[in-house]
């Protein structure tokens, strides 16, 4: 089993998770509460991503963040290398590409939030911001920790996006689907089984851990 991989894809998948915690919370919650008629736009466009095929959306990140690009140009003159091909860029890719499974699941969330909770808060004097972390975040429990498991595990299980952005830079960009295809082509079908078993335990894992909160099971566990 190859534990580079392993440790590389654990490390894009929770900074994945992490980012998309912080700039997910601000996009859904102005989803779930702006009243704008057109809002449907940006709804649809963070969506993209579950109907694109992976490799046509890892082409056109791949163009955006190229060298050749405003953007790509922009972060070589900072940075002193390109963005493609990176840890760097191969995580920016993982963001977007896994978006929507993080604010889908905070937006709704919101939504199921009292509107006349979160209004009386404001008439007893409570800042919108406090009223946010201090009422909305804890009784959107459930819906936020969907929203950082899924994005998890979906970036667990990247491979298009992986292999037009990053490549196979073992160390670097070569995650765990990678490193199970290359064993593949090699009729390394063991090496194969091994870790593609790893990839399920740790999808099967998220799932519960997915299920028992949105069913609150822990409300039922019997206290000592």
């Amino acid at each position: 089993m190859n534990w580079i991989a392993i440790w590389v894809t654990v490390k894009l998948a929770g900074l994945t998770a992490l980012i998309l915690l912080g700039i997910g919370l601000p996009i859904a919650y102005w989803l779930s509460f702006s009243r704008w008629r057109w809002k449907f736009i940006i709804e649809s466009v963070i969506a993209l991503p579950l109907v694109l095929p992976p490799t046509v959306l890892g082409f056109y990140i791949l163009i955006a963040i190229g060298p050749h690009s405003p953007f790509g140009r922009l972060y070589t003159d900072l940075v002193g290398h390109p963005l493609p091909f990176t840890f760097e860029g191969l995580l920016l890719g993982s963001v977007l590409y896994s978006l929507p499974f993080a604010v889908q699941p905070f937006v709704a969330a919101f939504d199921q939030v009292d509107r006349r909770v979160i209004e009386a808060s404001w008439t007893l004097g409570v800042s919108k911001f406090q009223t946010f972390f201090k009422l909305v975040v804890p009784l959107s429990t459930a819906g936020l920790v969907t929203g950082v498991v899924l994005s998890f595990a979906h970036t667990m299980g990247e491979f298009g996006v992986v292999l037009m952005i990053g490549g196979n830079l073992e160390g670097s960009t070569r995650t765990v689907s990678i490193d199970i295809y290359d064993e593949v082509q090699a009729l390394n079908y063991t090496g194969a089984a091994e870790t593609a078993l790893f990839l399920f335990v740790v999808s099967y894992a998220v799932l519960l851990l997915v299920y028992a909160v949105n069913r609150n099971v822990w409300a039922a566990w019997p206290q000592n």
